[in-house]
């Protein structure tokens, strides 16, 4: 079994859309303005938005996006001007982490692990 894919809602894709750009997300389909789905530029995952009137408040949703080049990437999205709540900054999970949030107000993680995301030393075998 594998993860295809991750669907969050937005009260509007389009506005939505164009934020997912700017992180650097692939549209790879676009039914506008109820649906879009996007592809990330590292691995096979894809990331969906679709149409809802109202988004939950409690929807308790955190959506982590690894980067390789956390610190610098995190520089040219603010240069695009997305606000972060908080730098990368070191985890004492070994990750380091920014923390934003989208358009609809989900929350979402851009760090970088390397080895560490699957394989920390409190690894269960």
């Amino acid at each position: 079994m594998n993860l295809n894919q991750v669907t969050i809602s937005s009260t509007n894709v389009a506005t939505a859309t164009e934020f997912y750009k700017k992180l650097g997300l692939r549209l790879i389909v676009d039914a506008l303005p109820r649906y879009v789905r996007f592809e990330c530029p590292d691995g096979d995952a894809t990331f969906s938005i679709h149409h809802v009137e109202e988004v939950s408040e409690n929807s308790n949703v955190t959506l982590y996006f690894e980067d390789e080049n956390l610190d610098e990437t995190v520089k040219i999205l603010q240069e695009k001007g997305i606000v972060f709540k908080s730098l990368p900054e070191n985890k004492s999970w070994r990750w380091r982490e920014a923390h934003l949030n989208d358009f609809d107000g989900h929350h979402l993680i851009l760090f970088k692990a390397g080895e560490d995301r699957k394989n920390p030393p409190w690894r269960v075998n």
